[in-house]
């Protein structure tokens, strides 16, 4: 910052301490603030419990891979695991009816070991003959159970399909303490290396859900170089996290500072009640170093192959995102990812917002979007698709597919379904769930008893609900999943037999 010209006219040596001074004095009141806001966000009232504070020793790492060398080992590691927290957080846990949303009270509505299958632990689908292999990689804090429907449904394509618990996860939120990416990042290779032997020469795809996502592409990196196997086919990438908003950069110092005695609590970005069975509500501030330093090295990399290898940067990638999200930067999927990839093999799927509604300023906030940044960018290698509205007076909802380098509209598909009422948009956590899923769903099961934590529409006096307010305001569905999970399949039919990402093959 200069000084004003008055001080070094009349006291020149006065410029440069009154200067110095003050540059001082204002990053000192910026640090001062800084300690005070994350301190601030550090203080939750809610009680810390042993999911919070139990670390469980069985838990797979990279450091760990010569005693679990296989994916059947990391399976029986994960069996000794869930017994460990069988017996070290769930026992302890009181029962009754004032934990009868708790995850961990035995037989409460939340506890996922009611459920007919228990989607926290890893899933194999086998299938006689597969066509290919499809590995399935949840974001963080979350369960297999995320990408669950889409890998049935590539199960009945006849594809051989893992759903991979990544280490942390599935457990307590305590898991995610301490757990580095590269742990995660070791246990895909295991994973990945089990789905090549059973396919035979049959191709192998990957599909990350946000935090899966960059560790699909690092994976896919290392098999380009030679340092893991398979190359995968092909990669689609559901609400990738490829950048973070720029605060993300503090959770490293948060962390330390959790190290000091007094300031435990900062070991949390938020301290919630656990009541989802297949995700943790909590998260702890290491969870969001991992994404931020994941995102960042997966960056220079892809930045790094497209420099010396523009021919081929990565395998034909699909792109689905929502136009709303909260939880990543939607632009960096063009400036980190898809910008710098070689031209006319990938794609990016995008859903609107519902431009109908957006008529209203009361309702939105944000008119910036990516939506507006991509239609009729001619300078776009990659082919883009937007789902949105016919119009802005219709509820009606179409697939405008825009070519590579084009920026026109060279083709319209109405997708014969328009928005539900009362949805203004999607959300990060809504894509990959069908609007019938059973926990997060458009309606609760018929069945009384289940749990649900869908779409609701209450309304009544503040402070009596157990859910939080957001909770009950972010959409959990997608509304047009089956367009989704179409896509998808098609991406991965046509990947490895032809070139894709001219829209042409997926419709």
């Amino acid at each position: 910052m200069p000084c004003p010209a008055r001080i070094p006219h009349h006291h020149p040596q006065g410029h440069t301490l009154g200067c110095s001074w003050m540059h001082y004095s204002r990053i000192c009141s910026a640090f001062a603030a800084f300690l005070i806001v994350i301190c601030l966000a550090g203080c939750s009232d809610q009680p810390l419990h042993p999911w919070h504070s139990e670390v469980l020793r069985a838990e797979f790492s990279a450091a760990r891979t010569a005693e679990a060398p296989t994916f059947e080992d990391y399976l029986r590691l994960e069996d000794r695991l869930f017994a460990e927290l069988a017996e070290r957080v769930v026992a302890p846990t009181p029962t009754g009816p004032a934990q009868a949303l708790l995850r961990y009270s035995r037989g409460s509505a939340a506890d996922p070991e009611q459920q007919e299958i228990n989607w926290n632990r890893s899933f194999e689908l086998p299938v006689g003959s597969p066509v290919g292999g499809v590995l399935l990689l949840h974001g963080m804090s979350d369960s297999p159970y995320s990408l669950r429907a889409i890998g049935q449904r590539l199960s009945r394509s006849g594809y051989w399909v893992i759903g991979l618990r990544l280490p942390g996860h599935g457990t307590a939120p305590s898991g995610l303490l301490e757990v580095q990416w590269e742990d995660m990042a070791a246990a895909v290779r295991l994973a990945a290396a089990h789905l090549a032997a059973k396919v035979g020469s049959q191709p192998v795809h990957l599909i990350g859900y946000s935090a899966g996502a960059p560790l699909a592409l690092d994976f896919a990196l290392d098999a380009l170089e030679d340092k893991a196997a398979p190359v995968p086919a092909s990669l689609v990438l559901i609400s990738p996290a490829i950048g973070l908003h720029p605060t993300a950069a503090l959770a490293v110092w948060k962390r330390r500072l959790s190290q000091v005695p007094g300031l435990g609590r900062l070991a949390w970005l938020s301290i919630e009640r656990e009541f989802d069975p297949f995700k943790y509500n909590s998260f702890p501030t290491n969870a969001g170093e991992q994404v931020q330093r994941l995102t960042q090295a997966v960056a220079r990399r892809v930045e790094a192959r497209a420099r010396t290898h523009s021919e081929q940067v990565l395998p034909p990638t699909l792109v689905i995102s929502s136009n709303a999200d909260a939880t990543v930067s939607k632009d960096a999927v063009v400036d980190r990812l898809l910008g710098r990839l070689d031209p006319h093999r990938h794609e990016l799927v995008l859903f609107d917002v519902n431009r109908c509604e957006a008529k209203s300023i009361l309702l939105f906030t944000d008119p910036r979007s990516l939506a507006t940044r991509a239609v009729g960018d001619a300078g776009l290698p990659f082919s883009f698709t937007l789902v949105t509205n016919v119009n802005i007076e219709s509820q009606e909802v179409v697939a405008r597919h825009q070519a590579p380098f084009s920026g026109e509209i060279s083709r319209t598909q109405p997708l014969g379904q328009a928005w539900p009422a009362g949805v203004i948009s999607l959300s990060h956590v809504a894509l990959p769930f069908p609007p019938d899923d059973p926990l997060y769903g458009r309606r609760p099961p018929e069945a009384e008893g289940i749990l649900f934590l869908g779409q609701m529409a209450i309304h009544g006096e503040r402070g009596l609900l157990t859910l939080p307010l957001d909770w009950l305001v972010r959409l959990r569905h997608n509304p047009f999943y089956d367009y989704l999970e179409d896509r998808v399949l098609a991406w991965i039919e046509n990947s490895g037999t032809k070139s894709v990402g001219s829209g042409d093959l997926q419709e």
